[in-house]
């Protein structure tokens, strides 16, 4: 029997196969979700001079307490066309250029005006430069924005935006075909009679990568036949990344490997030391990238979850797509030693503690509905009481 490949080593290998498809410049309206594919520079600093951060009234701090006579105003687009000397203050509101020779900003809910004359009717600013936003203070031009390989979020889409970008540079979004094999699968809404079930990997996975730049095409069932899916795989080949699900294991009716095999993909891994999940594979099949999870639904999600949308992720061209979001939680409930695999246990999340679910079945999706975590259980970990510290993954 060959030794089964480490969860860390797996995901690494996976990743490294997941070579970044090409990029295109978008408006920036298309933008979002996806990869910088290039450095975003800012075109100008931010702000572009001293803005006022509040309503109120622009004054030299050399003349408090005052008295000031107002000689006119600064809003948001439109300066002062004068400076300001000793003794005068301009009206201004919140994102108004700072006139040239004042240097404070006293709040109106501090003054009394009289017509031109305006007077300090509270403590007044406590510093120069107080309620100012100095210019370059949220960014300097020809600063990196955005970090090539740092996803579009919408505040760095906004961030862009500010810095003078109207398109940006990114990678392509990523073609993906699901296939699900299996002579005891039916489509979804037809009945299923006998031994047979519904196939509900297919639209699962979609649902799972939707959040991600990347168009599904979902190919439907294929039976267990090895031309059918020898075919099946080969008319994938102008996608980025095949996604099967069944098939995998070493039964007679596991015919996927050598059907992609027959297809022309190579084969980088198969099998890890994980639960559920041990009979993924991974490699390619020309410039396709090819990733084969489990039939049992809960081990298509969780390798999914754990492989699938890090690949999606490395093809967009992350520059951390391998680097999952694990955290410390507090377990809720004992949990047994561990065997010799990695074990991503099922939990919901009571009280701020975890707490695994009692159906751990890889078959049991009305089980995983109910989880919000995968709980990661290292090979050979001891037993583990309430209290104690684990690393898990949200899956809610």
């Amino acid at each position: 029997m060959s030794k089964l490949l480490p969860f860390e080593a797996a995901l690494e290998r996976l990743v490294a196969l997941a070579d970044p498809v090409p990029a295109e410049t978008v408006a920036i309206a298309e933008a979002g979700g996806r990869w910088a594919r290039a450095d975003v520079i800012a075109r100008g600093a931010q702000p572009f001079a001293d803005l006022s951060a509040m309503d109120g009234y622009a004054i030299r701090f050399a003349d408090l307490p005052g008295p000031w006579t107002v000689i006119g105003e600064a809003a948001a687009g439109l300066a002062l066309d004068r400076p300001v000397g000793p003794g005068e203050a301009a009206r201004i509101f919140t994102g108004a250029p700072v006139p040239d020779g004042a240097d404070t900003v006293l709040i109106q809910e501090e003054t009394a005006r009289d017509g031109a004359r305006l007077a300090l009717a509270g403590e007044g600013p406590p510093h120069v430069g107080r309620h100012i936003r100095r210019a370059g203070s949220n960014f300097a031009d020809g600063a990196v924005l955005v970090a090539a390989g740092e996803r579009l979020s919408p505040a760095r889409i906004a961030l862009s935006v500010l810095g003078g970008h109207g398109r940006l540079t990114v990678n392509r979004r990523i073609k993906a075909v699901i296939l699900s094999t299996g002579d005891e699968l039916v489509p979804p809404g037809e009945p299923a009679t006998g031994a047979r079930i519904n196939a509900s990997n297919g639209p699962m996975l979609a649902a799972m990568l939707a959040h991600l730049p990347v168009d599904i095409e979902d190919r439907g069932i294929v039976p267990d036949d090895a031309d059918a899916l020898r075919n099946a795989f080969a008319a994938a080949g102008d996608a980025d990344l095949l996604i099967t699900s069944g098939g995998a294991s070493v039964g007679d009716h596991d015919l996927v490997r050598p059907a992609l095999e027959a297809a022309g993909a190579a084969i980088d891994f198969w099998k890890i030391a994980m639960r559920p999940g041990k009979p993924l594979m991974a490699g390619r099949m020309g410039q396709t990238a090819v990733v084969g999870l489990p039939g049992n639904p809960v081990s298509a999600f969780v390798t999914a979850r754990l492989f699938v949308e890090p690949m999606v992720a490395a093809l967009a061209g992350s520059a951390t797509a391998g680097a999952l979001p694990f955290r410390a939680g507090t377990l809720g409930a004992a949990m047994p030693a561990n065997g010799p695999r990695t074990n991503f246990i099922r939990a919901t999340m009571q009280a701020n503690r975890l707490h695994p679910i009692d159906n751990q079945d890889s078959a049991a999706l009305s089980a995983l509905a109910l989880a919000e975590a995968l709980i990661v259980r290292p090979p050979s970990a001891p037993p583990a009481a309430p209290g104690d510290s684990v690393e898990f993954l949200s899956i809610a």
